[in-house]
């Protein structure tokens, strides 16, 4: 007599996980790749996640094939697009999965687990949100928690719910970063009279407006007086290059906003001294790489997507009694009091 329903994983060979999200969340679920391929080791391990977020798994060695989903077919015309939509659906019905683990609450991840015809299907409970008896798709059925729980413990959950309880050791985050990566890091800091371990790098920006901290040019400024080198990075977006423009002004900084691709941030950050950032993939990709970063957070919950395993890591945030809202601005203004009540003292 079994206590519960956990997997037989004797029928278990390949196994497809979902993750469609951005770049910070997919690298938070890196650790069930970790433990899937530690507790299965001839079980082959695919991932399906946004086509914008297969850097962060194209180098882990513990997937075998990144499947992406182009958020573009969302601009085709209705039968263009369902075509494209059924394609996707029919070559992962050919691949045969024998378990599938949706580790969004969406509907598309849901879908694909139902027309992958396999035998194990793992899901987040929909609690009644999505379309009609969407809970009916999944054979086992991952319970959210009502209190606060880090995002890594929320996606290992679906790992318990089918009888694999993984410790403390085999909660790490992965990111590869490639010999190349490094070496172009190198080459840029050398063509700028710039050491290892003697810059400290700053990305302060991030598509979440209500995210951004208003002082990172007084904090820039503060460094320099101090005779600290400084970075500044920022995604490839014009938004984000425009943003860090603005708060460079004329200041003596290395700008290299828009120009290092993500394994060239992964290997600035590990060479930095210290690294500043607000709540996003770079903050994530620090973690990873046991980096000494500071992270601006304000409401978003530090408690749900703050440090991870990192004790070279501290979270900067106001002592606000409203925190964390998870609002996007105080009353939807896109303007968090939280952050521009921050104030640069004791922070350097």
């Amino acid at each position: 007599m079994s206590y519960t329903d956990y997997i037989d994983f004797k029928d278990v060979k390949k196994i497809l996980v979902i993750k469609l999200r951005h770049l910070g969340d997919v690298l938070l679920t890196t650790p069930v790749f970790y433990n899937l391929k530690n507790n299965l080791k001839d079980v082959k391990i695919d991932a399906f996640i946004y086509e914008d977020s297969k850097e962060i798994l194209k180098n882990n060695p513990y997937v075998n094939e990144v499947i992406t989903y182009n958020r573009d077919v969302k601009k085709l015309s209705f039968f263009k697009r369902l075509r494209r939509e059924l394609k996707i659906l029919k070559d992962v019905k050919k691949k045969k999965y024998d378990l599938v683990i949706n580790l969004t609450e969406g509907d598309r991840g849901a879908i694909i687990a139902k027309f992958s015809k396999a035998k194990y299907r793992v899901g987040i409970d929909p609690e009644k949100k999505g379309f009609f008896k969407k809970e009916k798709i999944y054979t086992h059925i991952v319970k959210n928690v009502k209190t606060t729980r880090h995002t890594v413990e929320k996606n290992l959950d679906a790992l318990r719910r089918i009888g694999i309880f993984p410790n403390e050791g085999s909660k790490k985050l992965h990111f590869e970063i490639p010999d190349k990566a490094k070496e172009k890091a190198l080459k840029i800091l050398d063509e700028n009279n710039i050491s290892k371990n003697e810059y400290i790098l700053i990305h302060p920006t991030t598509r979440w407006r209500f995210k951004c901290f208003d002082k990172f040019d007084q904090l820039i400024d503060l460094l320099h007086k101090k005779n600290e080198k400084v970075i500044v990075v920022s995604g490839k977006q014009d938004y984000e290059i425009d943003m860090a423009k603005k708060i460079i002004k004329d200041l003596p900084v290395l700008n290299l906003a828009g120009k290092v691709n993500i394994d060239e941030l992964g290997a600035l950050i590990l060479f930095s001294k210290k690294f500043y950032c607000l709540d996003s993939l770079s903050f994530h990709l620090a973690n990873a790489l046991k980096s000494n970063v500071r992270a601006f957070f304000g409401p978003t919950c530090d408690m749900t997507w703050g440090i991870w395993q990192n004790e070279n890591a501290k979270i900067i945030k106001a002592n606000f009694s409203c925190r964390p809202c998870s609002l996007d601005g105080c009353g939807g203004s896109k303007v968090s009091d939280c952050l521009t009540s921050i104030l640069l003292k004791n922070i350097i």
